[in-house]
């Protein structure tokens, strides 16, 4: 099935509405944005399978994973309704020097105005959630682009949004060729570009709009560092296994790398071995987005063999499946180690420290999240210190991401960072009022 692509008349028409509604909706009631995603939180309950059923026939994401989807983006829009009931600014006492004496300032957040919000492919549902549930909680209209693979997906939210309250123009979605989209993203009333996707084309709208406010979530090529200390060596398997191979490994937080200490090396590779052997590909790995795609990552894979690279297993290719597939021996600066590989394909390899584990962690050009298994608090500080990613996280892998938390990456895995709170925060802009003459 097709979607058209929306004219330019659709683009003027979506946009000035958008431009028209901002100082309105900013100065809207909390209950009615509250209210709003509360609803778009049911509803998608409701419906549930609706959706993942959609985001299967669209992607090719197994149903496992997009019921998960769904059910994070029930939480998503949650989250979102309960931090814009409390995103109340606070007080500052400004007698704390002798001329002050008096004065009080109330510092409250204020949207920037309208967003557009430009969504990829892999997470169809609760990446779109993430632009559209923060910038309707601070009162933000939002300009929705989905991916040109997966846009059934945001017009049928839309469907729930236009059930709720919300004024005309608050949100709207605009299904675009890229050429258009570029034009859109030029646009002077739409003054923040939120941008989650490949990192040429982020960047190229970095450099396109300087003068705009945009948000950056790139890619990554997500590290695992197995200290010496940890014992559950099948536990750590296991998550290293699902979490490389999962939805096709198109995550940007999907495990890439491994940098086990060589006390455990062997035990964990044949552990992670194992476990991917006893994968149902059909159910927890499924189809890369398009051929074009799997093509790219045997392409990557035979480059590490020609260079030395063994595979463990996998390593074949079937039209747009290509299979779970494990390599060790791979040079640091071979593609499927130094690039971000969007597939499922996991690099195992043996280090004499954690130091070097960590040095290796931090050559990479990307930096979105890190997993450490250790058990000693005192590693898990040090690696929350030294590792240069947005998140470290202890006892498990990369790919856990908590939807409330922030979330974003530093180097060239982005700029800003999302999660409700986080990404409210992105969307506005401090406004301060100073009252003057009170007993205070």
């Amino acid at each position: 099935m097709t979607t058209p692509f929306h004219t330019a008349e659709d683009v003027e028409r979506t946009v000035a509405a958008a431009h028209a509604v901002a100082p309105d909706f900013a100065a809207s009631p909390a209950h009615v944005r509250a209210t709003a995603l509360d609803h778009v939180s049911r509803r998608l309950a409701e419906r549930a399978e609706e959706f993942a059923q959609l985001i299967n026939d669209e992607s090719g994401k197994p149903l496992k994973w997009a019921r998960l989807e769904v059910s994070r983006a029930v939480s998503t829009f949650r989250w979102a309704a309960e931090e814009a009931r409390r995103f109340s600014g606070e007080l500052q006492r400004l007698d704390t020097d002798p001329a002050a004496e008096g004065r009080i300032a109330l510092v409250r957040r204020v949207a920037k105005g309208p967003v557009l919000g430009i969504a990829p492919f892999n997470f169809p549902l609760n990446l779109v959630a993430h632009k559209v549930a923060p910038a309707i909680a601070v009162g933000a209209p939002i300009v929705l682009k989905p991916a040109p693979a997966t846009p059934r997906i945001a017009f049928l939210l839309a469907e729930l949004i236009a059930e709720t309250d919300l004024p005309e123009g608050a949100f709207d979605v605009l299904h675009l060729s890229n050429e258009d989209t570029a034009k859109l993203v030029e646009d002077p009333r739409l003054p923040v570009v939120s941008f989650t996707g490949s990192g040429p084309v982020g960047w190229g709208i970095k450099d396109r709009v300087p003068r705009k406010h945009v948000t950056l979530e790139l890619g990554g090529n997500a590290a695992v560092v197995v200290c010496p200390d940890w014992t559950d060596i099948d536990w750590a398997a296991q998550r290293i296994a699902t979490f490389a191979m999962y939805q096709g490994g198109q995550s940007c937080i999907s495990v890439q790398r491994v940098y086990a200490h060589r006390d455990v090396f062997a035990q964990l590779k044949d552990a992670v071995v194992a476990h991917v052997g006893k994968m149902d590909a059909a159910a927890e790995v499924g189809p890369l987005i398009n051929e074009a795609a799997a093509e790219r990552v045997e392409a990557w894979v035979d480059e590490a063999k020609q260079r030395g690279a063994t595979v463990l297993t996998g390593g074949t290719r079937e039209q747009r499946d290509y299979a779970p597939t494990v390599l060790t021996d791979v040079p640091e600066d071979a593609k499927v180690s130094a690039e971000e590989v969007f597939g499922p394909v996991v690099v195992l390899s043996a280090v004499d420290s954690v130091e070097e584990a960590y040095d290796k962690v931090n050559s990479s050009r990307y930096g979105l999240q890190a997993g450490v298994f250790t058990t000693d608090v005192r590693e898990a500080f040090r690696a929350g210190r030294r590792l240069a990613v947005g998140g470290v996280i202890v006892g498990d892998v990369p790919s856990y991401r908590a939807d409330q938390m922030p979330y974003g990456g530093v180097k060239e895995s982005g700029v800003g960072r999302e999660g409700l709170r986080a990404a409210m925060d992105d969307l506005t802009e401090a406004r301060v009022l100073v009252l003057t003459g009170l007993e205070l």
